[in-house]
């Protein structure tokens, strides 16, 4: 913080403002004593008052009288008069000090919205000073966001475009030839319906994605919370995913401390979760032969992990990785990958939650970590 360097001409105003004062005190002060001293001459009962009462006013064991009532009177005077210039003084310097403030108001108001107050002033002022770089920074902060949702509909409305095209031109032209009869047999016939309607699933997988995504990122989403055992609710999912995890070699293991873990959720919503979580370390944890589930209850929170020993992910993905339609792969190819929107929709329940969610991967373990409060209405906040 600096303190308001007044210009030269300031300066002289604010000089020129003391010496009238200065000026118009004295003026004043003489009058005063001008006009007393007469009613004081012109009134003997007035005289016999003063004389008595600075009679009365003695002190010491010498009678000594109070000082000069006019010496008294002018020292009255001149206090106040000082009282009176400073405060005539310090009232245009605050001026001048606002109008300073104001200058640099009107030129963050220009667009110079990096530009910050940096005076210091008097308490009062300070407030006003500390309040308008607030709300700069919130501004800023607002048409930051704005720019960055803006963005992000130009990217969603070209990645739905582009997954929703591949499939549908598919379709089209699959379809095409079954219009005009281009096939030579029956099994040709069956080859591209098949074809067709394996591409019309996958637009309905992604057009469902982005349905559940939608309501996943809306704050009134209700949920329907009860209370239910964590630990047991991870064996449903390990039972459910048994047979395809057979297919792959992989076996699932489930762990809690305690067992059972009580709290409070939306059961159905967490299931999609961990669905999610699941199918993806299946489908990417390549070399897998274990996913592990894990919850833990730590203080007033539940700690799950659900982890794999597959390949690591690449370090430059992992803060991407709750991006919608990020995938690691790097292709929009929807052999390698799906809509892109499992992990984002993951992190929107979870926060619904309270929660949080982050991965971690190292080339032993790679591991998505969900932080959920043991009860509702509180919010986690992630560490830094």
């Amino acid at each position: 913080m600096e303190k308001v360097h007044l210009t030269g001409k300031e300066k002289s105003e604010l000089w020129g403002e003391g010496l009238i004062t200065v000026i118009l005190l004295l003026m004043l002060n003489l009058a005063v004593v001008v006009l007393g001293k007469q009613m004081i001459a012109s009134d003997p009962h007035l005289q016999n008052s003063i004389w008595g009462i600075k009679n009365v006013l003695t002190f010491g064991q010498n009678n000594v009288h109070f000082w000069s009532w006019r010496n008294f009177f002018v020292g009255v005077m001149a206090v106040v008069d000082a009282i009176v210039v400073y405060w005539r003084l310090i009232r245009r310097y605050r001026q001048m000090q606002m109008r300073h403030v104001i200058a640099e108001l009107h030129y963050i108001a220009e667009g110079h919205l990096d530009h910050r107050i940096h005076f210091e002033v008097n308490s009062d002022l300070q407030k006003v000073i500390s309040s308008i770089n607030a709300l700069v920074d919130s501004t800023v902060n607002s048409m930051e966001e704005e720019r960055r949702i803006e963005k992000s509909k130009d990217e969603l409305i070209t990645n739905v475009s582009h997954d929703i095209r591949t499939p549908l031109t598919s379709i089209i032209g699959y379809l095409g030839l079954i219009e005009d009869k281009q096939y030579q047999n029956p099994d040709e016939l069956v080859k591209y319906t098949h074809t067709a309607y394996l591409k019309a699933k996958q637009m309905k997988v992604l057009v469902e994605d982005l349905f559940e995504y939608t309501k996943s990122r809306q704050t009134t989403t209700p949920l329907n919370t009860v209370e239910f055992n964590m630990v047991a609710m991870l064996e449903q999912l390990a039972a459910s995913y048994e047979l395809e995890a057979e297919k792959k070699g992989i076996s699932i293991q489930v762990h809690g401390d305690p067992d059972p873990l009580m709290m409070e959720a939306d059961t159905e919503k967490l299931s999609r979760v961990f669905n999610n979580l699941i199918i993806n370390a299946f489908k990417y944890g390549k070399g897998a032969k274990h996913v592990f589930l894990d919850a833990q209850k730590v203080g007033s929170e539940a700690v799950i992990k659900v982890s794999n020993d597959g390949d690591p992910i690449p370090n430059d993905s992992l803060s991407q990785l709750f991006d919608r339609f990020y995938r690691v792969e790097g292709s929009r190819s929807q052999e390698t990958g799906g809509s892109g929107l499992g992990l984002a929709i993951a992190q929107s329940f979870i926060s619904l939650h309270g929660g949080y969610i982050y991965a971690d991967s190292t080339p032993e373990l790679t591991s998505f970590v969900i932080h959920l409060p043991l009860k509702l209405g509180t919010t986690l906040k992630k560490p830094q």
